[in-house]
């Protein structure tokens, strides 16, 4: 069950996915994920450091959705154990 303050937690973040600077934000995020360039990875070493910045980019890109779903989900279960 949602506390009061997991439910502040998840409407903040509410909040913030409506405002222009996140999607601003996102659309600055999705361009410096598309912009890696295979000719560009000139060693394992670098190969490495593109797998990480990629890793951080794709996790921030979908935290809107992850936040969603899981707030999602948490409601559902509740729906479910209370029928």
């Amino acid at each position: 069950m949602l506390t009061k303050e997991d439910e502040k937690y998840y409407e903040r973040y509410f909040d913030l996915f409506v405002q222009p600077g996140w999607k601003q934000l996102l659309t600055d995020l999705t361009e410096s994920l598309n912009s890696y360039r295979i000719e560009d990875i000139k060693d394992e070493a670098s190969l490495n450091l593109v797998k990480g910045e990629r890793a951080v980019l794709h996790r921030l890109i979908n935290f809107e959705t992850s936040m969603k779903e899981t707030y999602d989900m948490i409601l559902e279960s509740e729906r479910v154990e209370t029928v």
